[in-house]
């Protein structure tokens, strides 16, 4: 299978390459920095397309004679405190980036016939303890109306007789990237506590949101299932089936990494108003989460690798082997 990929080069992106390679698919990425990605040692011989998904260009040739579309470009929402421009990039980033890859697939002679669509769990908004389905609606604040948007438009592919799949995807956990590329270094340099959600705004936060986590290798695992299952369209939500609140998961992360280090675990965090005012408007991201579940994910068959957030993290942080005293050796006279 020819599939062609935005946002090739990400967390998310170079995993599902690497998996698509393996199997014996073609990948076709598209990176604005071609030039760098096709001398990574991760991307060696994958075809890389310049170009930029948020401009009409040359790329748009490529997709013609795909098999399939993965969409995964978006700009970093937490790479930087938000205002009113920063939300314009995450906002533009993603409607016409995904406006652009539907309507090269539209042109193509041989149109593409399975497009899977990055969305994020954000699309539901902060509903407290309320568990969340592929069912559940959008919510009503900056982050629901983007995601919202953003799936509308991958949503006309289907006018040509495109299958499409949205992949609503939680907090990510790689070692050293994403979410806990940003946690690690703070807890080794400090300790481990919940982040945000405290009786009071300036009040210590107590870590009571929910917190909707996944594996790296299960995302890419329910991208695959929406590439390859005929049966899967519409919204599918890329979480585990065991979300944990904030507390809970501070804790699991600080005792999967006791044997590197030693973080001390307190139970209670800084207060949302600090949040507030380091990362701006963006912490009420954090600050709040949302309990969902992968219904859809789980009906069509997948089978989670790491179903449970202390399996996953000890995966990705396994204890290192304990030094064993060596027996002192004897040196014969000569």
């Amino acid at each position: 299978m020819r599939v062609f990929i935005t946002g090739g080069t990400g967390l998310i992106g170079r995993r599902l390459v690497a998996r698509l390679v393996e199997r014996g698919d073609h990948p076709v990425l598209l990176s604005r920095r071609a030039d760098k990605a096709r001398i990574r040692p991760d991307l060696r011989g994958v075809e890389v397309i310049q170009g930029d998904p948020t401009l009409v260009g040359g790329w748009e040739l490529a997709v013609d004679g795909c098999d399939a579309v993965v969409n995964l470009a978006g700009h970093n929402i937490f790479a930087e405190r938000w205002n009113a421009d920063v939300k314009r990039r995450v906002r533009d980033s993603r409607l016409y980036g995904t406006e652009n890859v539907v309507a090269a697939m539209g042109k193509a002679a041989r149109s593409p016939k399975v497009l899977v669509q990055a969305s994020a769990i954000g699309y539901y908004g902060p509903c407290g303890d309320e568990e969340l389905t592929e069912a559940s609606p959008p919510g009503s604040d900056f982050m629901a109306e983007v995601c919202r948007a953003w799936e509308d438009a991958a949503r006309t592919a289907e006018t040509f007789n495109a299958r499409v799949a949205r992949v609503r995807i939680g907090v990510v956990l790689a070692k050293g990237e994403g979410a806990l590329g940003v946690m690690v270094p703070i807890f080794k340099r400090g300790a481990a506590s919940p982040i945000g959600s405290g009786p009071k705004r300036w009040k210590p936060g107590l870590g009571k949101q929910w917190f909707s986590w996944i594996h790296h290798e299960d995302v890419v695992g329910i991208l695959l299932l929406a590439l390859d299952n005929p049966s899967a369209s519409g919204p599918i939500n890329g979480t585990a089936p065991n979300p944990v609140r904030n507390a809970e998961f501070s804790y699991a992360l600080a005792r999967a990494l006791r044997g590197w280090f030693w973080p001390r675990y307190l139970p209670f965090g800084p207060p949302d108003v600090m949040l507030g005012l380091i990362l701006g408007e963006v912490a009420q991201v954090i600050a709040t989460g949302q309990r969902v579940l992968p219904a859809r994910a789980l009906e069509l068959g997948y089978a989670f690798r790491f179903p449970d957030v202390a399996q996953a993290l000890s995966e990705l942080f396994p204890r290192p082997p304990k030094r064993s005293r060596q027996e002192p050796q004897v040196v014969a006279d000569r």
